[in-house]
């Protein structure tokens, strides 16, 4: 047993239960985004939300306990994404990258956004031209010290 495996068994109960992300969220009581990620094993979840996550996707003690690891970071599965949708948060970042590191120094100084002190947002906006995704990341700016 491993997260790996924890992970594809939560997948595979979504999908088999026909459960939405959203409502998943409301009975851990956190944000949709936080707790997806922590199902897809990028997060550790405390005891309480890893049986609250167990009770959902019919977990085991051991599975539950895998939840609460502290995982290792990074679930793609090549240096450069092939799935159509995440290369394009690629893309943006080789595009717009050098034009988020100017204007937050700009604006900040010298320094980075946090992924640890962070919130993320995903809406879908109406739009007569096609519906749009809206994220919102907010991440708290960590200067760099000067030795």
């Amino acid at each position: 047993m491993n997260r790996a495996e924890v992970t594809e068994k939560i997948i595979a109960n979504k999908v088999a239960k026909g459960l939405k992300w959203k409502d998943i969220a409301d009975k851990v009581g956190l944000s949709k985004e936080w707790t997806t990620a922590a199902c897809l094993g990028q997060m550790a979840l405390d005891t309480a939300k890893a049986q609250i996550i167990g009770d959902i996707f019919d977990l085991s003690a051991e599975e539950q306990k895998w939840l609460q690891v502290p995982p290792y970071k990074s679930s793609l599965p090549t240096a450069i994404p092939t799935d159509p949708l995440i290369y394009r948060f690629y893309e943006l970042v080789n595009v717009y990258g050098t034009t988020f590191k100017e204007l937050i120094c700009e604006e900040f100084g010298d320094g980075i956004m946090s992924a640890i002190d962070f919130d993320m947002k995903i809406d879908r906006e109406t739009d007569p031209k096609g519906d749009r995704v809206k994220i919102i990341m907010s991440g708290k700016f960590l200067p760099y010290k000067d030795y």
